[in-house]
């Protein structure tokens, strides 16, 4: 099982600034780009120019370094590459899998579960997964300015059935922070809301991101912070995105995992036990197992759901019951996400 990436030793030291907001701005955009700094040819993959104009190659410095030069099938690799697969349609995969726009009341707002929301913080990523269920959002349409954000406030004010704010986007955390810090304090100032939920793959692709400015605001008010991660193999954390989870849980925030069940990723019961275990070593607890969700572009990752219960019977053998993630498929109109085994 991997500790500290210790097997990609020989990885070529890539610069890197220390500032998360420079590494943001010098993520790898160009397929190109991301080959050479890997030792891969285009011959050696089925990439796709095409893939990379609908939907742009995105990736930070700190998360190709973890990756193995010379590998046409790293697991991290694949999550990021634009190939021609994602250009075959199918009519099952559509552009918007989980019907958000019917749960879009207002700009910035997501609301499809009783007593809890979800607000679209910002419309960037910092990198950009193939598999991504809102790599179609209309992001232009949910841009709001401070002044903006009020609607979205009274709303959650007006209704006191909500207890739970979910920071998304995007990633939220892509956002600053003075703006961050603005946001949550008003939230903190509306009585019924208990808890703030960040989604973030931030502190996983630039760990640089958990900084002392993140952790003031996310710890100054009376609001419960969690930080949920998205982790779908245990080669996304090294050491430097370890450190960044030590912060957050010596904050006092609650860290949990998300991952989705990915073909040729992470489809093996050995994988995905030692994902748990690296993940409980890092204070980590694994939260879901997402089936992938049918959005267009996406159709390859995606496993049968037979064939994913077997491979989740698989993995109960292989942990402990605290261990395992809650194996799930979310489906449009449900009231909550379908536990599938």
């Amino acid at each position: 099982m991997p500790t500290n990436n210790s097997n990609l030793s020989h990885v070529q030291p890539i610069s890197i600034s220390p500032d998360w907001k420079v590494q943001l701005s010098q993520a790898v955009t160009s397929i190109d780009q991301l080959l050479s700094c890997l030792d891969l040819t285009i011959e050696q993959l089925s990439t796709s120019q095409q893939a990379a104009a609908e939907f742009a190659l995105k990736v930070p410095r700190p998360f190709i370094q973890r990756m193995q030069p010379g590998n046409p099938k790293d697991p991290l690799l694949l999550q990021v590459l634009p190939v021609a697969a994602e250009m075959v349609p199918s009519p099952d995969y559509n552009q918007d899998p989980l019907e958000e726009s019917k749960h879009n009341p207002i700009a910035g707002i997501v609301h499809k579960y009783a007593n809890r929301l979800l607000l679209v913080i910002s419309p960037a990523c910092a990198i950009n997964c193939r598999y991504c269920f809102r790599r179609h959002f209309p992001y232009d349409e949910n841009r709001q300015s401070k002044q903006q954000w009020q609607t979205a406030l009274d709303y959650i004010r007006n209704d006191k059935s909500i207890n739970e704010v979910i920071y998304s986007g995007g990633d939220p955390l892509a956002a600053n922070d003075t703006f961050l810090s603005w946001l949550t304090s008003e939230i903190a100032d509306i009585a019924h809301i208990k808890r703030l939920r960040i989604h973030t793959r931030l502190p996983v692709v630039i760990p640089a991101r958990i900084d002392q400015g993140f952790l003031n605001w996310a710890t100054a008010t009376r609001l419960k912070p969690i930080v949920v991660l998205h982790i779908n193999h245990a080669n996304e954390i090294d050491d430097d995105v370890a450190e960044a989870i030590r912060k957050l849980t010596g904050a006092g925030m609650q860290v949990l995992n998300q991952s989705v069940l990915l073909r040729g990723i992470n489809d093996s019961a050995v994988t995905l036990a030692d994902l748990s275990e690296r993940l409980f070593d890092c204070g980590v607890t694994p939260y879901y197992l997402h089936l992938c969700d049918p959005v267009a572009g996406a159709q390859h990752f995606d496993l049968d759901e037979t064939t994913a219960k077997q491979l989740y019977g698989q993995l109960q053998t292989l942990l402990p019951g605290f261990l395992v993630p809650k194996l799930v498929r979310e489906i449009p109109d449900r009231e909550s996400k379908t536990l599938i085994s």
